[in-house]
């Protein structure tokens, strides 16, 4: 992981889940949190998947729920391998490539290269994989 100390890393933003069905799964995630979903769910055709949030506490990381959106989404093999579950950890990041280089130097692969997420007002993201097979999205701060 990136250190406490290091300028790259903000935050940790969001904790990712793949569920078959947003519509089905919110309403319990946000019952066993005690708090309201507010139904809002973003498409992007960028990743072939759509999105919502659930936040539980102000100030935590918000808990993100991921569907695929096409058959060839990539989180559709997770779903047939795995099933519903912890999917990835999203941190926020200051400088999306150094923090990017600075997880290669600890031995972690780029998954996907930084691209515009449509959740996320355009800022980017990127993928990789930790040695550790820990999935981990990087969000820049501020949009390019």
């Amino acid at each position: 992981m990136i250190p406490p100390n290091s300028s790259t890393l903000l935050r940790l933003h969001h904790i990712g889940f793949v569920v078959a069905s947003i519509e089905s799964s919110a309403p319990g995630f946000a019952r066993s949190l005690g708090v309201d979903w507010d139904e809002v769910v973003f498409t992007d055709p960028g990743q072939k998947v759509k999105v919502t949030f659930i936040k539980a506490v102000l100030g935590d990381a918000l808990i993100e729920l991921v569907e695929p959106n096409a058959e060839d989404a990539p989180v559709n093999s997770f779903l047939r391998e795995k099933g519903q579950g912890l999917h990835h950890l999203c941190y926020e990041v200051n400088k999306l490539e150094e923090a990017m280089a600075e997880l290669r130097s600890r031995g972690a692969l780029i998954a996907k290269s930084p691209k515009p997420a449509v959740a996320f007002e355009g800022r980017r993201i990127a993928w990789l994989l930790t040695a550790e097979k820990l999935l981990l999205e990087l969000l820049e701060i501020e949009k390019a």
